[in-house]
């Protein structure tokens, strides 16, 4: 995988396909892999890239405090060094996040933005669940396996993943937990909902109703702060919509991103 050097640090990336830009951004503490479902998918429409934020996979892990406005700018500092002027944005979770942070402050370098199972503050309405909030409390090791019994809705997924990561905790390093905290700080930090009505992008909203990480409202209160924004709500769909839920998912982001005009239908593919 290629290595990107950014303000002194390390991001591993990887480009697939040809086309428009499609960057995605990944959520707290998942690596670029996190996107395997999508990957194939988009990259026969799109040049897709994918890579590790700071603080996970084999990106470095500085000591903190990271934010999601510092993801941003290691987000545009990529696109700066792949030639990419301009890219439709996907973000999950915390890459959500950090794709309201790119999409405020570089509103010229989002073609369209997709935003999915994410928060714009932490309040007593927006925010992480009941369940997730507890989690922030528990040792690194132990907030990874509880967040997979909250991450997804189907028990198969909920115990296959959580094997993998039982298996990624017992190996976790120093700079594994120095990048986990990191990342959790910003996550806690991160606070846009005043600076929604910024952006300028036609966005993509899409959400689980049955997230148990994220309030699903989170992306009601989202959809009415942006400008003409779209939100489309899964029935029944977990916080890992794009894995758990990825047909609806891909379906509709690719028909957003295909759709040239507001009220233009898309691909049904």
């Amino acid at each position: 995988m290629p290595i990107a050097r950014i303000k002194g640090i390390s991001i591993h990336y990887q480009v697939a396909g040809r086309g428009d830009p499609l960057v995605m951004i990944m959520g707290f503490n998942a690596g670029r892999l996190g996107w395997l479902p999508q990957i194939p998918f988009f990259r026969k429409y799109y040049r897709v890239v994918t890579f590790d934020n700071r603080g996970v996979g084999k990106s470095d892990k500085p000591p903190g405090p990271y934010s999601t406005r510092m993801m941003a700018d290691d987000t545009v500092r990529l696109m700066d060094l792949l030639g990419i002027e301009r890219a439709h944005i996907l973000g999950l979770s915390m890459g959500g996040m950090i794709a309201q942070e790119l999409a405020v402050e570089y509103p010229q370098r989002v073609m369209k933005l997709v935003l999915a199972c994410t928060y714009a503050s932490q309040d007593g309405t927006s925010g992480d669940s009941l369940e997730q909030a507890r989690l922030w409390q528990l040792a690194p090791e132990e907030q990874l396996r509880a967040m997979i019994s909250l991450a997804f809705n189907n028990p198969l997924y909920r115990c296959v993943f959580g094997l993998l990561v039982r298996m990624q905790s017992r190996f976790m390093r120093a700079a594994g937990r120095v990048g986990m905290e990191g990342q959790s700080e910003a996550c806690r930090q991160h606070n846009t909902l005043e600076r929604l009505s910024l952006i300028t992008a036609p966005t993509l909203i899409i959400v689980g109703t049955g997230d148990r990480v994220i309030k699903p409202v989170c992306s009601e209160i989202i959809a009415a702060r942006i400008p003409n924004a779209r939100l489309i709500q899964v029935d029944g769909g977990a916080h890992y919509l794009s894995l758990e839920n990825r047909r609806v998912f891909n379906r509709e982001v690719l028909n957003f991103l295909k759709c040239h005009a507001a009220g233009v239908a898309g691909p049904d593919n």
